[in-house]
């Protein structure tokens, strides 16, 4: 593929993905047991089936319609359908409570849901209750009295041409989706996300990944939720464009399990998972004799020096001998074929990101927000610089701030927060969208994040301190799984620390006296205390794994 399709809108996108490659496999997932295929004419098909069975059921163009299921081929198929009739997704975590579905409905006046397991119908009946109530409630499984089965409305064996040939007549400044921001920083704001933002991301990473990428002999792993912004982006839409095969993880506590079974060549990951395999990596790796460390740490140093472009004569005598011996079991882990990961979502320290690519897997940091598309910048594969989140897209505009805030102009930005003019006009202003981080770029172009803009800590001897450099620091350390500081108008700061599995509290102060040894003096760590996990359950943690510090800090200081 020499250059990127020039498509209307999603779904029109799709159906011409259909019509290109109607044998190739678009989804697979596991059922009854065993990974089944979805191939492109089925997918074609039953989109346009469900299209015309929800239009029957009385949706209309602008209609919302809240999307619940764990990550399957339907969800892709659904959101598809919907677009095709104009009516507008509104992708929600399986992990949401009630009132998280509650505030969704209300918020976006949606009167339908598609839903998966009878357990998500039932939370949706209850929320669509104390909301405005539901008109329509789709349920992918075991449907039960008063819900429409899935199956029946997407049964009609027509060909998709009458629905595909609506949909090419969308224009690209049509609302495509509602994506809800996570929540961190308070109430879940509905970003309200036009075709030709999403469009401009796909153009925009296919110029950056075309070196990489194989059309049509890629298989990705998906296991980060699909109502995700970037999964979203990625696993329903984008990749799917390129014919990359999508196979739908079973969840992440089967995530190892499935990358050997799969044997994935790319993956979308968040620095937590690259952490957690490196920690038991080197955690396995200090029980073997001595001779198997050694070896370990020279196939690491050799290959730290590769990717830092300084490979000496005898690292190019004893390299493919230490990949074969030592990097290629590391791989294993990942299925034995990974090729590469972009990562994002929250800050990767550069030494776990070093470790992989040291390895030979290519890491590559990236950086966005809902309210762009979401993808803003990324590091080119043939050029990463892993201390950096890359280079802004092709098409983005970016510009620093006076005061260190990174703003972004482009066809990626949204069209403003649902129904919140107000919210809409604090951060859109003369077209450029105020994204609340503090960055700077370098004198090729790299984009570095120092921090969220409300985050900084003002100590009290005026020095600015960046709390996710520091957490950043703490988590690197194989003993220490999380980490929240604090120390606004203190003399220094405090960690919230939560052990790894095994480490104890003498293993967790070694841990914090390494990591303030590559920290300046102002954000060295001068108590910390251990705490209990901050989960999804707890309300601590996001379904992307991101930790909700200000709700952390302030159930800490009420005691």
């Amino acid at each position: 593929m020499e250059a990127y399709p020039e498509h209307p809108n999603l779904a029109a996108m799709m159906f011409a993905c259909a019509r290109t490659w109607p044998d190739r496999t678009a989804f697979r997932a596991f059922r009854d047991g065993a990974w089944q295929a979805t191939d492109w004419a089925e997918f074609a098909r039953a989109a346009a089936s469900l299209a015309r069975g929800l239009a029957a059921r009385g949706l209309r163009p602008g209609d919302r319609v809240v999307v619940v299921a764990e990550n399957r081929p339907e969800v892709s198929i659904a959101e598809t359908a919907l677009m095709a009739i104009r009516a507008v997704p509104v992708p929600a975590y399986v992990t949401n409570t009630v009132e998280d579905h509650a505030h969704l409905l209300h918020d976006s006046g949606a009167r339908a849901a598609i839903v998966s397991t009878p357990l998500l119908a039932a939370r949706l009946r209850e929320a669509g209750a104390r909301a405005r109530g539901l008109d329509l409630l789709v349920a992918m499984d075991a449907p039960r009295p008063g819900e429409v089965a899935y199956a029946a409305l997407a049964s009609d064996p027509a060909p998709p041409d009458d629905v595909a040939a609506m949909a090419a007549g969308i224009s690209p400044e049509t609302l495509a989706c509602l994506i809800y921001t996570s929540g961190t920083g308070g109430a879940p704001r509905g970003v309200a996300l036009p075709h030709r933002s999403l469009l401009a991301n796909c153009r925009g990473s296919f110029a950056l990944l075309r070196p990489l990428l194989r059309p049509g002999r890629e298989v990705y792993l998906s296991f980060l939720p699909m109502s995700h912004a970037y999964e979203h982006l990625v696993g329903l839409f984008f990749l799917p464009s390129l014919g990359t095969e999508i196979v739908c993880a079973r969840g992440v506590e089967h995530l190892a399990a499935d990358m050997m079974a799969v044997r994935p060549t790319i993956m979308t990951v968040v620095p937590r998972v690259l952490e957690v395999i490196r920690a038991r990596t080197l955690s396995q790796i200090a029980r073997q004799p001595a001779w198997r460390r050694t070896l370990f740490e020279k196939a690491l140093a050799v290959g730290l020096r590769r990717v830092e472009g300084r490979p000496g004569i005898a690292d190019r005598l004893a390299g493919p001998l230490l990949d074969r011996l030592v990097a290629a079991e590391v791989r294993a882990r990942f299925g034995g074929r990974f090729r590469a990961a972009m990562c994002g979502g929250a800050r990767l320290e550069p030494e776990v990101g070093q470790f992989f690519r040291a390895l030979g897997m290519h890491v590559m940091q990236g950086y966005g927000q809902s309210e762009a598309g979401p993808v803003i910048s990324a590091n080119p594969p043939g050029a990463t610089r892993i201390e950096t989140v890359g280079r802004p897209l092709a098409g983005v505009d970016l510009r620093i701030a006076e005061d260190g805030e990174i703003l972004v102009r482009g066809d990626l930005v949204m069209d403003g927060y649902w129904r919140d003019p107000a919210a809409t006009a604090a951060v859109l202003r003369d077209g450029w969208l105020h994204t609340g981080d503090i960055g700077a770029l370098d004198a090729d172009g790299y984009l570095s994040i120092t921090d969220r803009k409300r985050d900084i800590i003002v100590l009290s001897g005026g020095e600015n301190v960046s709390p996710a450099r520091v957490e950043g620091m703490l988590m690197a350390e194989p003993e220490i799984a999380q980490a929240v500081v604090s120390g606004e108008g203190s003399s220094g700061l405090t960690a919230l620390v939560v052990p790894a599995e095994g480490a104890d509290e003498v293993a967790v102060a070694v841990a914090v006296t390494r990591a303030n040894k590559r920290l300046a003096i102002a954000e060295r760590v001068r108590r910390h205390r251990i705490v209990a996990p901050f989960t999804q359950e707890n309300g601590l943690l996001t379904a992307t794994q991101k930790i909700r510090r200000r709700l952390v800090l302030e159930r800490e200081a009420a005691g």
